[in-house]
């Protein structure tokens, strides 16, 4: 299951071939483990995977990574963990002992980042996760002092989602009855744990709520029964795969709510590709800063290398941990402590703007709430960011 990809050095390996040793490369071995198959595969494939190739054609065409004053390209090894816990840190362990890797990126999304932190500090391995949210930031770096959150915790992404419907229900445009479902995983219990009681503090009820397992294959039960509960606004923290599902259903349903909330996925331009005018006013984890000339030049760039636009949330945050990484592998070396030291101490220019690391390892400034306006998944809720505009009410499904 393992690939490698030499960006950029088949000029460099035609050179060494013809002139001998002397023109041979020094490259960096750099691992990359997330899903390529299993239910969390879509998203990785969206998300990860195209900015671990945008982010290593990068730093190769600019001639390598300075490294103690060696400029070093970047060779990959890749690892399909089928979205398997056990697997993503078998990956690891191979990457670390086996192919002798010098960096290792941390995997995708939640549940596998918080699965394989305790094998990234057993090798001491800076671990910048850039596809998880969760609110042990201050746990896990008193426990694991390498790994270090960028999406933000629970708190502030149901913070935002709260704030973002009381301001329509304060505006007259939804009522307080809310339908808030969830997948059974680290991400979607943590979440839906800590926005229900937010909800009922800023005066909605909850007129129905479940969960289902991670890959299920069918939600109409669930969109049915939420339906049946005439809600004024629907929520749900999902992942990619019950996003697209659970905004076809309901659609199919004509499940006529004034603020309809989707999670991961709802960012990706596949959605918007996939259901086209009707998601105007739809509400989904994350966004960005859509109108910044970084972003736009950070995407345009993205579809350039990849054939693929990025994320409206995610895709700008993989990138800009992998900028973080690089910064600080330039300052200090490889050095895997060193690299940690430096990563808490200090501020990165990234494409995303400004990122650093409170004492808690956490980020104290993302996007936590987006909305789809106009064909372009926008900011409207944030703990610090620029760009956000104001959130409107859900139209009806066309």
């Amino acid at each position: 299951m393992k690939r490698r990809t030499f960006a950029q050095l088949a000029a460099f390996a035609l050179a060494a071939g013809l002139a001998g040793p002397a023109f041979a490369q020094d490259t960096l071995k750099v691992g990359a483990v997330a899903p390529k198959t299993g239910p969390l595969a879509g998203g990785a494939n969206v998300s990860y995977w195209p900015n671990v190739k945008l982010w290593v054609e990068d730093v190769n065409a600019r001639g390598g990574l300075s490294v103690g004053g060696k400029q070093m390209k970047l060779e990959v090894i890749e690892y399909d963990d089928q979205t398997n816990p056990g697997e993503t840190i078998k990956a690891v362990q191979r990457l670390a002992e086996q192919d002798k890797a010098d960096i290792i990126l941390p995997p995708y999304s939640t549940g596998l980042n918080l699965a394989s932190a305790p094998i990234y500090a057993r090798y001491g391995i800076p671990m910048i996760t850039s596809t998880a949210t969760t609110d042990k930031a201050e746990e896990l770096s008193k426990q694991f002092p390498n790994v270090f959150i960028s999406l933000g915790g629970a708190q502030g992404i149901a913070k935002g989602v709260v704030e973002a419907m009381s301001q329509l229900k304060d505006k007259g445009e939804i009522g307080n009855k809310i339908a808030m479902v969830n997948v059974a995983d680290a991400f979607g219990i943590e979440l839906a744990g800590v926005a229900k009681p937010a909800f009922l503090a800023a005066g909605f009820q909850i007129v129905y709520e479940t969960s289902y397992p991670l890959g299920s294959q069918d939600l109409s039960p669930v969109m049915k029964a939420a339906k049946a509960a005439a809600p004024d606004a629907f929520v749900a923290f999902s992942y990619p795969a019950d996003t697209f599902a659970l905004t076809e259903q309901a659609i199919v349903e004509d499940l006529q709510v004034g603020a309809f909330y989707t999670a991961v996925g709802t960012a990706f331009p596949g959605y918007g590709a996939r259901f086209g005018a009707a998601i105007n006013g739809v509400l989904g984890v994350g966004g960005v800063h859509a109108d910044g000339e970084a972003f736009k030049a950070y995407a345009a760039r993205h579809e350039a290398v990849t054939g693929a636009k990025p994320d409206y949330w995610a895709s700008a945050m993989v990138y800009s941990t992998f900028q973080v990484l690089e910064q600080s592998i330039e300052a200090v070396g490889l050095d895997r402590a060193a690299i940690t030291a430096h990563i808490k101490a200090n501020s990165f220019d990234t494409v995303i703007g400004p990122l650093a690391f409170d004492a808690n390892n956490n980020n104290p400034s993302f996007w936590t709430v987006g909305q789809w306006q106009g064909g372009v998944f926008k900011g409207v809720a944030s703990t610090g960011r620029e760009g956000a505009v104001p959130v409107e009410k859900k139209s009806a499904w066309k």
